[in-house]
């Protein structure tokens, strides 16, 4: 019988890290979500990617533009990475608030 094709991706998604502060006090941490949504990302699915953790593709900008700072040093580019890293703490923030009112963080 042939066994059904597995790619990286859904292995990937079978073994993403548990989250610590979940599971020593029973409810997300602002952080969780990000995992699979990077896993939505890699997939393609822009969309699923932004409602399970908004802030992933606004990170991953920072993350490659910093790259590009430390290689290029831009002129200003370290006032840009504090002023981008402020803009996803709230949108972090925001995201973790809106779960707490939608009760999203309840096991």
């Amino acid at each position: 019988m042939a066994q059904p094709q597995h790619s990286f991706l859904d292995w990937l998604n079978q073994h993403l890290f548990a989250c610590p502060f979940k599971s020593h006090f029973g409810f997300d941490c602002p952080g969780c979500g990000f995992q699979r949504s990077v896993v939505s990302l890699l997939k393609g699915n822009f969309i699923e990617s932004f409602k399970l953790y908004p802030a992933t593709i606004p990170l991953l900008l920072l993350v490659i533009f910093t790259l590009f700072h430390l290689k290029l040093d831009f002129k200003s580019g370290a006032q840009m990475i504090k002023i981008a890293f402020a803009g996803i703490a709230i949108i972090i923030f925001i995201n973790y608030i809106y779960k707490i009112y939608t009760h999203q963080l309840i096991i």
